[in-house]
């Protein structure tokens, strides 16, 4: 019994979440890659970012999510930025395909003090459809509804807005995600008219010498579909060597915000960039009532950076140590 509530409540989760037209959030933005989050922080940082992330969710779970996903991100001239982000994802017999262009611009509120501002915006087109072709019968369903002629598919069109405040070391990124309602006709059943999901993101980048850094971090996340919402909790450790090289280390608690002492998962992660070469990985142990049937959720990112270059303005230097003190040596 217990086994069949389980997979009732994937089913039901995995729905939900494949209506609402979204790229998952896990915790791929940790992997040096904040744009994941929100258009504000395309164009800060290296000139070129590039990062593949590979997300396998609930392994040992028949037909349970897996996510593929590109994200790039320049500088163009000194103070905007543009960003790229395709993704694909398959969810039991749904599946779901889209990309993001994004537009950021970064502005100096207080050189001496380091406060910057940035405002980004995105255009999203999302395609949903229903793998019919997977459709067969079973014992437990002997037939296929005939209704059923088509794959059941659909686009939509959307937007992300998003503003980022940083000082110093210290960011707070504020942005909502698919702000305009869907205005299709339903697959099937309810399904929800508002895809519009906030998040918000702060943490602080801390030094305690030249090549150490210490960043805690906080990821909330808000549907107005159903008004759920989750947090994680995160903390990272990076090492940097001569060279400007650097592995990390870090540890993510995530929870329903009405369940913190529940968390959906926790897991270790960890990563190294060398010679401007990247790769992660992360595992996330799942402490629900799925625990029983899956060994957790995986993700690996793969990454580079190139055409490093340097900009007349600080507004698009990121927020670790490394990056201030090369810009800051370089400048002149």
């Amino acid at each position: 019994m217990k086994k069949i509530i389980s997979y009732i409540v994937l089913f039901v989760t995995s729905f939900v979440s494949a209506q609402e037209l979204n790229s998952p959030t896990w915790t791929q933005y940790l992997a040096d890659n904040n744009f994941i989050i929100s258009p504000t922080y395309a164009g800060i940082g290296d000139n070129l970012k590039i990062r593949v992330n590979g997300l396998t969710q609930w392994v040992g779970i028949k037909d349970a999510p897996d996510n593929q996903a590109f994200y790039a991100d320049v500088r163009l001239m000194n103070q905007s930025g543009l960003g790229l982000s395709l993704y694909n994802d398959k969810n039991g017999n749904t599946r779901q395909k889209g990309f993001k262009l994004s537009f950021a611009h970064h502005i100096i509120l207080d050189y001496r003090s380091k406060q910057y501002l940035s405002f980004g915006l995105s255009y999203n087109l999302n395609n949903f459809r229903l793998a019919i072709e997977n459709f067969t019968t079973t014992e437990e369903t002997p037939y296929i509804d005939t209704s059923i002629t088509d794959d059941r598919s659909f686009s939509n069109h959307n937007f992300d807005v998003g503003i980022l405040y940083r000082w110093n070391r210290f960011y707070l990124s504020l942005s909502g995600n698919n702000i305009l309602e869907k205005k299709i006709t339903p697959v099937m059943g309810d399904e929800p008219q508002h895809l519009m999901n906030l998040q918000g993101y702060l943490g602080y980048v801390y030094s305690p010498n030249n090549n150490v850094e210490i960043e805690p971090s906080l990821y909330y996340q808000y549907y107005q579909s159903d008004r759920r919402s989750l947090t994680d909790l995160n903390l990272k450790y990076r090492k940097y060597n001569r060279d400007g090289d650097y592995y990390w280390l870090g540890m993510s608690y995530r929870y329903l915000n009405d369940q913190f002492l529940n968390p959906l998962n926790i897991g270790p992660m960890a990563g190294v960039m060398k010679g401007g070469f990247y790769f992660a990985y992360s595992y996330q142990f799942t402490i629900n009532e799925l625990s029983s049937f899956n060994s957790g959720t995986h993700s690996i990112t793969l990454g580079i950076n190139i055409l490093q270059g340097l900009s007349n303005c600080d507004c698009t230097i990121g927020n670790n140590y490394r990056e201030h003190k090369y810009n800051r040596s370089n400048r002149y």
